[in-house]
């Protein structure tokens, strides 16, 4: 397998609580059960994607801080899940240090991609979590990534910090990483009972046309007790509402690259 065969996918919003590390979890998991060899990259140092495989704090001694920091080879540090085909690189509190561990040094940008650099081949699709944040971390994933999807909470004030984002993702493609472009923008926890989430879907399919993603995430209970039990939606419940979304997702993300052939 090539690393041009690879899909190096990045999940972002610097907006907290839009269902982000979900997104994550559950369609790294959604891609694996279609016979994808997935990995996914936590760099959040809130470390919520590996909670949600229920990798516990003290398994995770070797992890992306300790590969980025050169104490840990990246091969080492590779997780597997209880899903088969599906791998994680799981992440600690250190990570949250990096920022300013790294602040003189040479090429920070790309110490996600040169971590990616080394196994890419081994993978069909490598998904990057992120902080709710624009800071190094989440820079690092967009100079590794091919492509961004955007999680988007139908509330009010979702739109706002859209723009910034986007800014930012034209300020990466012009100087560091001219592969990168929008994969979609993902609508989430939508409520069809609620007029607001109407309003704002209509509203961000009119600024991102064919941009924003056919499958919606619904508002479903079952997504938010999964990570309790340490499992992704797709395991805890495979028949609810939030599984069956996440299926259709990854099979519209498998269909529209085919198309892109």
């Amino acid at each position: 397998m090539s690393s041009k065969f690879t899909h190096i996918i990045a999940v972002s919003n610097q907006k907290g609580g839009v269902g982000k590390t979900t997104t994550v979890v559950n369609l790294a998991t959604a891609m694996a059960a279609c016979d994808k060899k997935t990995l996914i990259i936590d760099a959040d140092p809130q470390g919520n994607a590996s909670t949600g495989f229920g990798i516990k704090y003290d398994q995770r001694d070797k992890d992306l801080y300790s590969i980025i920091c050169g104490v840990d080879n990246t091969k080492v540090s590779i997780k597997n899940t209880m899903i088969p085909k599906l791998d994680i690189i799981p992440t600690s509190p250190d990570l949250s240090a990096l920022e300013q561990e790294l602040v003189d040094i040479k090429n920070r940008e790309f110490k996600i991609r040169d971590v990616i650099k080394e196994i890419s081949d081994c993978y069909d699709y490598i998904f990057i979590d992120t902080p709710p944040s624009l800071g190094l971390l989440t820079i690092n994933a967009l100079c590794a990534a091919k492509s961004l999807i955007v999680p988007l909470q139908t509330e009010f004030y979702a739109l706002e910090g859209l723009s910034q984002l986007m800014k930012t993702l034209e300020l990466i493609k012009n100087n560091f990483n001219d592969q990168i472009s929008l994969k979609g923008i993902l609508l989430t926890m939508y409520d069809k009972r609620n007029r607001i989430c109407e309003m704002v879907s209509n509203d961000v399919k009119n600024h991102f046309n064919n941009k924003v993603f056919k499958t919606v995430i619904p508002r479903n209970v079952r997504i938010s007790e999964a990570p309790s039990y340490g499992q992704p939606v797709l395991m805890y419940d495979i028949s609810c509402s939030g599984s069956q979304a996440y299926a259709s997702l990854a099979g519209e993300i498998i269909n529209q690259e085919k198309d892109q052939i």
